[in-house]
């Protein structure tokens, strides 16, 4: 298979409301993380990192512009790949001891981690076998109610477990954007993983239903607005008979 250079690794698409989205273009849209940079007056964040095979600081100077607090959505491979290069870096409590202390199983590389996820492959000595996130302590841990505030900007923190037992979203109420990471996106969802609970989901997706949201930017596949949010919702209860 082809070889992809560190140069081409990434790709950034500059959106609204100061928000640029970054993709790691060689891998299956199933397991590709949807990398989020928002920018504030005083801080930037990051949402999700990637898989971690080609540095994000190194080949994306935008996240390097300004001091950036690196989020975590959940704490699962295609996610936090590249959390360790960032000095602030936040996950909820529930998933704070994987993000210090992963594994192939726990970060859920073993199964998926294999190089018939990639349509070219990563750089340099790259193996799938002996691929694994690198250990990224939390600066700052997070509970539902938390806000993280960028100076001008403020984005609430929503406990969504389900999917995985951390798993977050955060909103901004002034401009109803919502950051879904893996609990909602269009595409199918995830609810059988090692630590998934399908109880807590269906409880997590009624809760969520109502939130006025504008447009939404989920943790794979393209972002979608909130008609398509709430049938995405709607349609994954009545699969589930919930």
């Amino acid at each position: 298979m082809e070889i992809a250079t560190a140069e081409e690794w990434y790709v950034t698409a500059r959106l609204d409301d100061d928000v640029t989205f970054i993709k790691e273009p060689f891998i299956d849209p199933f397991l590709r993380c949807n990398i989020w940079h928002v920018r504030g007056r005083d801080r930037d964040m990051l949402v999700d990192s990637g898989m971690g095979v080609v540095s994000l600081r190194e080949q994306v100077p935008l996240v390097t512009g300004k001091s950036c607090l690196a989020v975590a959505s959940h704490t699962h491979f295609d996610h936090i790949g590249c959390h360790h290069e960032f000095e602030e870096r936040a996950v909820h409590r529930d998933e704070a001891d994987l993000m210090a202390h992963p594994t192939r199983e726990n970060t859920l590389a073993d199964p998926y981690v294999t190089d018939a996820m990639f349509t070219r492959m990563p750089p340099r000595d790259y193996s799938s076998t002996e691929y694994a996130v690198k250990a990224a302590p939390a600066t700052r841990l997070l509970e539902a109610g938390d806000v993280i505030d960028l100076g001008d900007r403020q984005f609430e923190v929503i406990h969504t477990p389900g999917h995985s037992p951390g798993g977050i979203m955060l909103f901004e109420e002034a401009t109803q954007i919502l950051f879904s990471g893996d609990t909602v996106y269009d595409g199918v969802l995830i609810d059988d993983a090692y630590h998934s609970d399908l109880a807590d989901y269906i409880a997590t997706m009624k809760r969520i239903h109502d939130l006025p949201v504008r447009v939404v930017h989920g943790g794979h596949y393209p972002s979608f607005d909130g008609a398509r949010y709430r049938e995405l919702i709607k349609a994954w209860l009545e699969e589930k008979g919930a």
